[in-house]
């Protein structure tokens, strides 16, 4: 993908007019910026909080089951990401295509584009519900062979990879709405599935007003539920509201070069969000040799930490249609500048979950039910991997801007640092050292590896594609 298809991005519907693309077009490029990516990143920054919200909601009462029933759930945390990585990851592509099309004023590429991002989803559902038959148990029973977390694990699993339906439609048609700049819309959607989920927790988990008790199983299904009404609202909200995309189309065939014009972009981020899982399944294998304790501790952490993270990765993703537009119009000065206030803000919210989690790591974990175990373990962990969150600012900000400006392979080579190529090795010989508590240490080790490299990868962009602007 070259650089120059980038200057076509809008947020808006477009008019027969000639006077409205160019509205748009001037509210990117003169719009006062810090006014600008409030106004972009903020609805994505609330639906990704309540995202996380529902996120920590659901483990809040699984745990109330008992510790093993929330191993189970963070054991089957990789899966989980990986299912939602190849959704965002081709939701990417297909944002990056469509706001080209759009930028051409190409009505009819920009319909075919989305109705091959549609062909696209229900293959990959199909893939994951057969994937959802098949694989929970060996993928448990590849990690305890404690049986009473297999099976819940498998419960669990189950539902959420044969149900995963409302999960690919829910993404796809928030990411179509996005696309074409209705991100209230795209919030509505997350925030009704988010609400949905965090009402059927405690309903179907323990047999509340009526409903059946389910256990486990109960929250496997409040979160498809969440995502089927999150599905249904966005397919609504398309279909009535978003009006430069035609969905009807009687002759429809999938095109192979559009399918791979998706994936060229598409492909980075489904990897960059996959070795999150790899990572994690990987790290749980460590902490398992100790004490399966420590994994529920790990997954614990992950969902406290996505509170957090979450709106930083709401704020990085207003950013790329900012930098990607202003690159496209030879603005340096708003580059420059966008960056900027994106990694301030990005370390701003970073050093309050630091604090937070600094000075009440026994409360958060009191949440969970945790056990005198659980806590031995879980207060010297949240406080270790915490020191990493502001320097984890400044690598999510520029890994969106190398996005934003088409360098998806610097973007993941950065990724690849900061949690394979050197998280990996640094847990593994740490525990060596005997003392589980010794492998957080890890995280800040491969989080300055990573922002060292990310910043030698953003000298070498800004020297070769921004300064000569």
């Amino acid at each position: 993908m070259e650089n120059k298809d980038f200057n076509g991005i809008n947020g808006g519907e477009k008019s027969t007019s000639v006077a409205a693309p160019v509205q748009t077009e001037n509210k990117m490029g003169t719009m006062p910026l810090g006014k600008l990516l409030i106004q972009i990143s903020l609805p994505m920054m609330i639906s990704m909080l309540v995202q996380a919200l529902y996120n920590i909601v659901d483990s809040i009462f699984v745990a109330k089951i008992s510790e093993n029933a929330l191993t189970a759930v963070s054991l089957a945390f990789p899966i989980q990401n990986f299912m939602i990585s190849a959704a965002v990851g081709t939701g990417v592509g297909i944002n990056a295509l469509l706001s080209m099309r759009l930028g051409q004023q190409n009505k009819k590429a920009v319909s075919d584009t989305a109705l091959n991002g549609i062909f696209v989803f229900v293959i990959t559902g199909i893939v994951f519900l057969l994937l959802g038959i098949f694989i929970p148990r060996i993928y448990f029973e590849s990690q305890t062979k404690d049986p009473e977390i297999i099976a819940y694990g498998v419960q669990y699993l189950s539902i959420c990879m044969i149900v995963s339906f409302g999960l690919f439609g829910a993404i796809l048609f928030e990411r179509l709405l996005q696309s074409t700049g209705r991100t209230i819309l795209s919030m509505i959607s997350q925030l009704a599935g988010a609400i949905t989920n965090i009402i059927f927790d405690p309903l179907l988990i323990f047999g509340l007003c009526g409903f059946p008790k389910l256990g486990i199983a109960g929250a496997a299904w409040a979160t498809v539920f969440g995502q089927i009404v999150g599905f249904g609202i966005s397919l609504t909200l398309n279909l009535t509201k978003n009006k430069d995309i035609c969905f009807k189309e009687p002759e429809f065939r999938p095109n192979k070069t559009i399918i791979a014009d998706i994936y060229k972009v598409g492909v980075p981020s489904i990897l960059l969000g996959s070795i999150g899982s790899v990572l994690t399944y990987l790290i749980n294998l460590i902490l398992g040799a100790f004490t399966m304790t420590a994994v529920a501790v790990y997954g614990v952490y992950f969902k406290l930490q996505s509170f957090i993270f979450m709106p930083v990765f709401g704020l990085n993703n207003g950013i790329v249609p900012i930098v990607a537009y202003n690159f496209g119009a030879k603005r340096k000065d708003r580059i420059t500048k966008a960056i900027k206030l994106c990694a301030i803000a990005a370390i701003l919210i970073m050093s309050a979950g630091l604090l937070i989690f600094e000075v009440f790591p026994r409360q958060l974990l009191g949440m969970f039910n945790a056990s005198d175990e659980m806590l031995s373990i879980g207060i010297p962990a949240l406080r270790r991997i915490a020191l990493h969150f502001p320097i984890a600012a400044v690598c999510i900000t520029l890994i969106s801007v190398f996005q934003a400006l088409g360098k998806g392979l610097m973007s993941m080579i950065v990724s690849f640092v900061r949690q394979i190529i050197v998280l990996l090795p640094a847990a593994y010989l740490l525990s060596l050292t005997g003392d589980v508590n010794n492998i957080w240490w890890a995280f800040i080790i491969a989080e300055t590896a990573s922002v060292i490299t990310s910043f030698i990868g953003m000298r070498s962009v800004y020297k070769k594609d921004i300064k000569p602007l």
